[in-house]
């Protein structure tokens, strides 16, 4: 057969495959030999096709049992084609207008061919388009954003710098994360790698007639080579993969909008690879069967064997993507075997002619690559929406396949049926068990073995106490006659008629005897309404048994609960042994000659609408897991991977497995050089023309860092200006002369120590100074300025002290008091708190007697003869720029609790943000540098709940106005603030918050709202279920006022009592 030939017979039976497709869509019908009769019947009219069958099953409105396992036709991409929404687009054809529904699928179905035989694409193909192009719109629309943007580069491209030996990450260009998710796993399987970086396109490529496709997959071959290579050589953090999307954008025109399925997408865009490959391997090949290393390297074979009404059959299919049940099982071998199995399997491979019918798959030839779709959407029928499934599915990190190949096929049933036995017998002893564990007839029961030692217990019993009234009457008050209380009776109750006559009559006599009675039992009124009988024991033991038949009991007892025990120790000994065995069945070496090491896991969380993609690599050199997250690639383990893939935590589970042969070491292996021997690592596993293409890229990155570091420079320069001239303005007249340039600028207060004018901070701190000095001379009349000012500084320096050491509660923080105070509370040098000491009494305000003023100019003096050596400035600096941070930290702190106090919570909600995360800076340099970090956690929590409970209150108004304002709120506040709180996931009610918050915007989800809300529905909750603990750009900081230090201390004392007198326990919820 020529090449053209092979062509021609692929392309159509891709044609014909399409056709089965749109066919089983429409009509919902799966029975494969049934839409192939009825294609052969109408010519490959769709229109005639569709009537043929919607008058089948009009006469047979129920699929017949058998054709279910109705085995596929070899070219039946049963298992290639995933994701796909027939199920979910199912039209009923037993109605009675069936004419109307006839010509409107006739209709569709002609626009569809036409399309298809224009353009040569699919309707699947057609809807990946729509994705991409919304991808793209979505991109651009962020661009226009009016308001402050969250998802924006960092300015500073020293952020966006690649650490070294770290992966690349992908930035997410509009609800791309499952390109990435993708991307990323298939461009961390080498041998994949090699191949994209090493195509080149055919020569011919120009001359060939070829359909829009070829011309859509040339050019995407091209820019994925583009994107690898700055995978693989870029100096940047991430990425940015538009163009590649663009080009797929671009071949398609649409302008619906929906987020794309990672299991649908991967199996496109390797059908997009294979066509790119089949025509250079076509081209490379004259002649010869073409040999297509995309299908070598990811598509496998399995046999089909099965018995139809008693038929025998076997077919060979191939397979890319197998997809895997997820409802119902508990681990992926349990999917794999309902999988291969389905019907009565008993008459594969008995000798009877049996009508019963089934089939069984065996895999024929595995791929390197092995991939599975884990089906977790369902489609609710009632709700008329698919649903997610999150039940928990495990997974193992070695796959052995040796059971479901076909050459063990015969080993294999045997010991399923083993297998099945054991499961029986295993049910069997597991009810026997039960038995014994839960004893009884009625709703409560018992361990039989407890129920037996109550029972001895109870026997053993002896009365004590013979009533509780005895205990009574001993403490009873004098005079009180209890011997005389009459039976137990409530109040209103009839004469026992069992009381002689007299003693119930109404005569004279009676009514005094009742009288009397009252009387005595008002005495002990706790008793009245219900009487204990005078002989009943405290405890609960037998009346009357005697010491032989106590023996016996005793005996009897304790030998039936050692029986009991023995039972029940022989049972559980016996289903472990089961399980054991079970577990062990596949463990033979003869069955552990295919393994499968798991390469990556591809993670969705979210809902069936909406959600958000990562994926776990393991990296093979490291020997550790990678979690891959757009533009975060961080070091993970296997207990995250656990946690966030198998189900059943929070939202998120695993979507899709990518296992490879672990027998195949190239798959993973780097590239060495042939000459040298060396590994090829960086630029230098790229041919020449990416080579150059990447190193003209980090050109461009490192002309960006070049240029933002010559900014900051003018910058800092300028501000440097701008104080020194500022501190020139601010020098008094004066005839002494100026210190030299090298001193003067350290003499400079910090902000909250200058002395520029007698009022506020300045003057309470004069007075503090002056209070020093005098006391300082009231001791020592006599001394000179020097000795004066050294006493002084003692004097002061012993009050703060003072302050340092008292132990305060929270509403009074005598850090906020004084710098030194806090240098004290963090073991700050000496020779720090000495010099801030100094220029404490170097104060050019500090007083205009000439005691101070002598003082002041000692104080100067000794600023000045201070030695570059003997203080280090940059410390003492840094120092002072933490004691700023804290103060900041306090302002930050103060404003948003006062705020949230006001239950202003929007405006709250930025200062507790920056509160927190100044405060979180000052903790890391020690424990005494900031505030309770939990106090702040605790309120930054409550804040951003109560932000998001005000959110999603706008969004339920269903306003447009409101629900912009809304969705500006969780966009520029909430979805920014997130990752803030899983940066540290030890922190659980953090994380509990965030769940909170998604599920309340995911049940949105499943509520009937209008289009346009339910568009913009779906367009926030990808961004709202971005797990990347990467931290986005966000706003500028409040500016913050300024405030005295008193004034600050005061406001500081009132929010905190306040918060003493209303706050709730810091437990997160």
């Amino acid at each position: 057969m020529t090449v053209e030939q092979n062509v021609l017979q692929q392309h159509s039976q891709k044609h014909q495959q399409t056709l089965l497709n749109q066919l089983r869509e429409v009509t919902g019908t799966t029975d494969v030999q049934l839409l192939q009769q009825a294609l052969q019947a109408s010519n490959g009219d769709l229109a005639e096709a569709v009537a043929f069958l919607t008058e089948k099953n009009a006469k047979v409105p129920q699929q017949d049992e058998a054709t279910y396992y109705q085995t596929a036709q070899i070219n039946n991409d049963r298992y290639i084609s995933v994701g796909s929404q027939a199920d979910t687009n199912v039209i009923d054809l037993t109605g009675d207008d069936k004419d109307d529904l006839q010509r409107a699928i006739a209709l569709s179905l002609e626009e569809s061919n036409r399309a298809f035989r224009e353009t040569g694409i699919t309707d699947e193909e057609q809807a990946i388009s729509r994705v991409l192009e919304a991808s793209i719109a979505e991109n651009k629309a962020s661009l226009k954003r009016t308001h402050t943007e969250v998802w924006s580069d960092s300015p500073n491209p020293h952020d966006r710098k690649r650490q070294e030996n770290c992966p690349v990450g992908l930035k997410n260009v509009g609800n791309t994360c499952w390109f990435s998710a993708v991307i990323q796993s298939l461009f961390n399987l080498l041998e994949f790698q090699r191949l994209v970086l090493h195509y080149s396109p055919p020569a011919r490529v120009q001359d060939l007639p070829r359909n829009q496709k070829e011309h859509r997959n040339l050019p995407f071959m091209q820019e994925l080579r583009c994107l690898f290579s700055l995978l693989v050589g870029s100096k940047r953090k991430y990425v940015d993969p538009s163009r590649a999307v663009e080009i797929l954008k671009d071949a398609f025109k649409s302008s619906e909008s929906q987020q794309q399925d990672v299991s649908e997408f991967t199996h496109k865009l390797l059908d997009w690879l294979e066509d790119a490959f089949q025509i250079k391997a076509e081209e490379d090949r004259e002649g010869e069967k073409p040999k297509n290393p995309m299908v070598d390297l990811f598509y496998g074979r399995f046999l089909a064997v099965g018995v139809l009404e008693g038929k025998k059959f076997e077919n060979t299919e191939m397979f890319g993507q197998y997809p895997l049940q997820v409802n119902g099982f508990k681990d992926l071998h349990e999917c794999l075997e309902a999988a291969m199995i389905e019907g009565e399997i008993e008459s594969l491979h008995s000798a009877e002619n049996s009508a019963k019918s089934g089939q069984e798959h065996w895999f024929t030839e595995l791929p390197p690559v092995l991939t599975f779709e884990l089906s977790r959407f369902e489609f609710n029928q009632t709700l008329g929406r698919p649903e997610k499934i999150h039940n928990k599915l495990e997974f193992p990190s070695m796959l052995y396949m040796d059971r479901y190949m076909d050459k063990n096929r015969d080993i294999t049933r045997i010991k399923r049926e083993e297998i099945r036995r054991l499961k029986e017998h295993l049910t069997v002893l597991q009810q026997r068990l039960e038995r014994y564990l839960s004893y009884g007839s009625g709703p409560k029961r018992f361990p039989l073995a407890d129920v037996l030692q109550y029972a001895m217990e109870f026997a053993s019993s002896k009365p004590v106490c013979t009533s509780p009234v005895e205990d009574i009457e001993t403490t009873a008050p004098p005079g009180a006659t209890t011997a005389q209380l009459p039976p137990p009776a409530s109040t209103g109750e009839q004469p026992d008629a069992s009381v002689p006559p007299e003693c119930s009559g109404s005569g004279p006599q009676a009514q005094q005897q009742q009288q009397q009675q009252q009387q005595r039992v008002s005495i002990h009124k706790p008793f009245t309404q219900s009487r204990v009988p005078p002989d009943l024991p405290m405890h609960p033991a037998p009346r009357h048994i005697s010491e032989e038949e106590l023996r016996v009991l005793e005996g009897c007892l304790h030998r039936w609960r050692s029986e009991v025990e023995n039972d029940t120790r022989d049972l559980q000994a016996s289903i472990s042994r089961i399980h054991r065995t079970i577990e062990l069945m596949y463990s033979d070496k003869s069955m552990m000659q295919a393994p499968y090491r798991l390469h990556a896991v591809l993670v969705h969380e979210g809902q069936a609408n909406a959600g958000h993609y990562w994926a776990y690599i393991f990296d093979p050199h490291q020997q550790r897991w990678m979690k891959y997250n757009d533009i975060s690639v961080t070091k993970s383990s296997w207990e995250e991977l656990v946690r966030d893939s198998f189900g059943g935590y929070r939202n998120a589970s695993a979507y899709c497995l990518m296992y490879i042969d672990d027998k195949k070491p190239f798959l993973i292996e780097e590239e060495f050089d042939k000459e040298t021997g060396q590994m090829l690592s960086g630029l230098d596993k790229l041919p020449p023309d990416l080579k150059e293409y990447v190193e003209a890229d980090n050109k461009l990155f490192e002309r960006e860092m070049e240029e933002w570091d010559a900014l900051q420079a003018r910058k800092l320069q300028q501000e440097k200006l701008a104080l020194a001239a500022a501190s020139v303005a601010a020098q008094p007249m004066s005839t002494e002369p100026c210190p030299p340039d090298n001193t003067a600028a350290p003499q400079h207060d910090p902000e909250y120590m200058e002395q520029q004018s007698p009022t506020g901070d300045s003057k309470h701190l004069q007075e503090d100074t002056e209070r020093a000095i005098s006391k300082a001379a009231a001791e020592h009349d006599e001394k000179s300025p020097e000795a004066l000012l050294n006493t002084a500084m003692k004097v002061e320096y012993t009050r703060l002290l003072r302050f340092a050491q008292e132990d305060t509660p929270p509403e009074r923080d005598y850090r906020l008091l004084h710098v030194i105070v806090y240098f004290i509370h963090n073991q700050a040098p000496k020779k720090i708190v000495e010099r801030t000491l100094l220029m404490q009494f170097a104060d050019r305000n500090l007083g205009f007697d000439e005691r101070c003023k002598s003082i002041m100019k000692v104080a100067r003096a000794k600023l000045e003869l201070i030695k570059p050596d003997e203080v280090n400035m940059e410390e003492y600096e840094m120092w002072h720029q933490d004691y700023r941070k804290f103060r900041d930290t306090t302002v930050f702190l103060l404003i948003g609790l006062e705020l949230f106090l006001k239950k202003s919570y929007v405006d709250s909600l930025m200062y507790l943000i920056y509160a927190y995360q100044y405060n979180k800076e000052l903790l890391a340099k020690g424990p005494y540098r900031g505030h309770d970090e939990e106090m702040i956690a605790h309120y930054r929590r409550e804040c951003l709940l109560k932000v998001n409970e005000h959110a999603a209150a706008l969004f339920e108004t269903g306003e447009e106005t409101k629900v912009n304002t809304g969705l500006s709120i969780m966009n520029e506040l909430v979805v920014a603030c997130i990752p803030l709180l899983l940066v540290d996931e030890m922190e659980e009610k953090d994380m509990v918050a965030v769940e909170d918050m998604r599920n309340r915007w995911c049940s949105y989800l499943g509520q009937e709202m209008e289009p346009n809300l339910q568009e913009k529905l779906t367009d926030f909750l990808p961004k709202l279920l971005d797990c990347s603990t990467e931290i986005k750009s966000f706003h500028d900081h409040p500016k913050l006022p300024s405030y005295s230090t008193l004034e600050l201390c005061e406001r500081y004392g009132r929010v905190m009592t306040s918060l003493t007198l209303s706050r709730t326990p810091a437990d997160g919820r």
